[in-house]
């Protein structure tokens, strides 16, 4: 990682970098590595600066201008030794991280001072070698044999900046680099960005495999620092660290020690399902045969009669290319009128088949297909479809299995986010609770649930229905702290919410007071008046039904008490029904604390501990 040295308000050209090597116009600035787990500073990256007034003001110019005068090895090879000396001399360093190139790698080791190393010890161990300008990398047996005697002398190599774009895999594979930097990119905003945090988890899974350590580079915000820390990525560095200076970090921030100190932990974007990019139309193919151009109307019924599950059947000339598409129900009404048989049996069956089939090659996505269900011509989910291949008929696709297919998909998206909240599903509310079970922390899982809206959506209809409860889920998501509470959407008008704010309970009587003001809003003014509506109930009967209104029964977890996820929701899914019996707003199974501020060990979850029981010694608590 190269940083930018701030600009002097001096400009002296001095008149090459090998004159300002030689007189020693070169310094280190250094910046802190933290190590998450152990909750310290492990080491330090070296990073090269001029003195004030130099022309040459960051290090991507001073190395430029190194690259046109031709000395770009005598640069990083000072850059290299200074970094070593001063890590040799200066107590309270760390480890040394320090930036080259594969070739400055290799140039090292015929240097006076490498030979001279004493080769029966390590006395390199702490250094670290962080590879840069990857794409430079051509020929890997003079770099691997280079390396061999670095690590013969105890230095261990990073991979710089990987992700940037230029990082090999590759490289990781064949130089098995002790530490991979992860790029900036990646840890930018990784807790609003769920496609970010799937790469950093297949990165992890790829350290696993590699035997790396991974460093995420760049961490800026205290909520990029919380996400690394319940990832439990070993290492990071970044400005919320530390900012590169002359001297080195012995102490972190507050700021840092409160974070990685801190018991609660943080709620995880929204990540996206993986979608099978394999699901093409091939799986609808169904496998059948086709008529010839010259086929007549008796050879397409006679096919028809031999299987009967055929219900269409492709037309296609001598190359395969499909002409029409003939189907069983217009061919046996056409064969239930009078003389047709004696007029049309014997010829082309062509003449009643759809000249224009919709033809779909076997690559296409199944997504694509979508469309068609929502199509005015309806004939092909009637009719089916040609499936192609390169132009070639390969087969019938059938409307019945589309259906399936796209419905299959929606169902499994909707166990990840639901489509009319666009809120984490069943998946992600599942997940998360492990993940507060894991962290041994006490929270609180509430269970919102809207009374009287099934008479209210068989009322107004299902647009209305489904406007109150995107309410619901903008009061109940209001009162959520995004970093520490999480809020799901079961499905209809059931929400799950894991609280880990220590004022969850004013912010929940808060939500369900606008709530039911809102959701007022949202009948007739006669309605409002009367204070409800006239309708069905489940058995059928008439009767007169309250304005829709919202209940939460909420449990104080202690994951010691419960077994798994399940327990859990039971429970508040027990809560959630006595606080409608009671027509209570908010109903508590059981009051305790719950506080995050002091911290303490991390629990660990039994193997066995019985499911606590029920709400059964709550009491109500009025809004």
């Amino acid at each position: 990682m190269i940083l930018s040295v701030p600009k002097s308000s001096v400009s002296v050209d001095p008149h090459s970098v090998r004159r300002l090597l030689a007189d020693g116009g070169l310094h280190l600035h250094v910046q802190p590595i933290v190590d998450l787990l152990q909750e310290r500073i492990v080491g330090h990256e070296t990073l090269v600066r001029t003195l004030p007034g130099c022309a040459w003001s960051t290090p991507d110019r001073l190395f430029a201008a190194a690259r046109r005068e031709g000395c770009t090895r005598e640069l990083e090879l000072a850059c290299l030794t200074m970094a070593i000396a001063r890590w040799r001399q200066e107590t309270g360093f760390g480890q040394l991280f320090v930036n080259v190139s594969a070739q400055a790698i290799i140039d090292a080791t015929a240097t006076d001072w490498f030979r001279a190393l004493d080769t029966t010890r390590p006395s390199l161990a702490g250094v670290v070698l962080e590879l840069t300008e990857h794409e430079r990398v051509e020929d890997l047996a003079p770099l691997q044999e280079a390396l061999t005697r670095w690590r013969a002398a105890g230095a261990q190599l990073a991979l710089d900046d990987f992700g940037d774009g230029r990082s090999s895999l590759r490289l990781w594979s064949e130089l098995h680099p002790e530490y991979v930097k992860i790029d900036m990119y990646f840890v930018r905003h990784v807790h609003r960005d769920g496609q970010k945090l799937q790469t950093l988890r297949a990165l992890q899974q790829l350290a696993t495999t590699f035997g790396s350590h991974l460093i995420a580079e760049g961490v800026e915000s205290v909520e990029e620092l919380m996400m690394l820390r319940d990832l439990r990525l070993p290492m990071s560095q970044g400005y919320l660290i530390g900012r590169p200076q002359p001297q080195v970090c012995a102490v972190l921030p507050g700021t840092v020690r409160d974070v990685l100190s801190a018991r609660e932990i943080i709620v995880l974007p929204s990540e996206r399902p993986v979608r099978r990019q394999n699901t093409t139309a091939r799986e609808l193919l169904v496998e059948a045969p086709s008529l010839g151009k010259q086929a007549s109307h008796e050879d397409a019924l006679e096919l028809f009669h031999r299987m009967p599950s055929l219900e269409a059947a492709a037309i296609v000339d001598g190359d395969g290319t499909p002409l029409g598409l003939i189907t069983r129900r217009s061919l046996l009404e056409l064969t239930a009128q009078r003389y047709f048989r004696d007029l049309y049996g014997r010829r082309s069956c062509l003449l009643h088949a759809v000249r224009d089939p919709l033809c779909v090659e076997l690559a296409t996505p199944v997504e694509q297909l979508t469309q068609l269900l929502l199509s005015p011509d309806q004939r092909y989910l009637r009719d089916g479809f040609i499936l192609t291949e390169n132009g070639r008929y390969r087969g019938l696709g059938t409307g019945e299995q589309l259906v399936r297919r796209v419905t299959e998909a929606r169902i499994e998206a909707a166990r990840h986010a639901n489509p009319l909240t666009c809120l984490p599903g069943n998946v992600p509310i599942s997940e998360h609770m492990e993940r507060l079970l894991d962290n041994g922390e006490p929270f609180v899982a509430c269970y919102a649930d809207l009374n009287q809206f099934k008479a209210f959506n068989d009322h107004y209809g299902y647009w209305r229905g489904d406007e109150i409860i995107r309410l619901a889920a903008r009061c109940l998501g209001d009162a959520c702290d995004p970093l520490r509470d999480f809020i799901g959407h079961v499905g209809g008008d059931d929400f799950v919410l894991l609280m880990q704010s220590d004022d969850w309970e004013p912010r929940l009587r808060a939500a369900i007071d606008r709530f039911n003001t809102h959701a007022a809003d949202l009948y007739d003014p006669e309605a409002r008046q009367a204070g409800g509506i006239w309708a069905e109930d489940r058995h059928g009967v008439q009767r007169f039904h309250a304005l829709t209104t919202m209940s939460v029964g909420a449990v104080c977890v202690h994951p010691a008490r419960y077994r798994d996820a399940e327990a859990i929701a039971s429970a508040a899914a027990a809560a959630k029904h006595v606080a409608k019996q009671g027509r209570h707003g908010l109903y508590l199974a059981q009051r305790e604390a719950i506080h995050h501020n002091s911290p303490s060990p991390a629990a660990t979850r039994p193997a066995a501990t019985p499911a606590a029981a029920p709400a059964g010694s709550g009491a109500p608590v009025s809004t």
